[in-house]
């Protein structure tokens, strides 16, 4: 009985590996925690907006892109090796994007086309921060923030 809980405990701790040392981990959390923080800015706004994908779905897809990138890169994964994994986050979320674009009745009526492309560019800023560009990622950002506050079209400040 022993022999069995040793070997299992072993094969435990081997399954935890991928962590490492305190280094490791400190890089895992703070780019995980960076993206979930700036994905989290950007749909707080789109929250506020009443956009159909809001606080929770941008920190998701945020975390989600820069693990899909963080993961590989800690596998040891090449820099074009990676290019296909990227390529297939991308075009995961435009399938996310698309769900949130509706066309309404009138032709010209077509809603969610930002909240579509904010979900995209919130990928984008996952996957910077997973692949260790937390500066880039910042002001990636901040950039978005910045469209999305205080760029409107010329229709929607009439409307206002």
């Amino acid at each position: 009985m022993q022999a069995w809980w040793t070997q299992s405990w072993e094969t435990i701790q081997h399954e935890f590996s991928d962590l490492g040392d305190a280094e490791d981990v400190t890089i895992i959390v703070v780019r995980l925690l960076v993206a979930a923080v700036l994905g989290g800015l950007l749909g707080y706004e789109r929250e506020t907006k009443g956009a159909s994908a809001g606080l929770r779905t941008h920190m998701l897809v945020s975390v989600g892109s820069a693990l899909f990138v963080l993961i590989p890169l800690q596998a040891g994964m090449t820099i074009q090796d990676l290019s296909r994994v990227l390529q297939g986050v991308t075009a995961g979320i435009g399938f996310l994007g698309a769900g949130a674009i509706l066309k309404q009745r009138d032709q010209n009526d077509i809603k969610g086309l930002t909240t579509a492309a904010s979900v995209w560019m919130t990928a984008a800023i996952g996957v910077s921060a997973g692949m260790g560009r937390e500066g880039t990622a910042v002001l990636s950002a901040l950039f978005g923030l910045v469209i999305l506050a205080f760029v409107r079209s010329p229709s929607k400040r009439n409307a206002d």
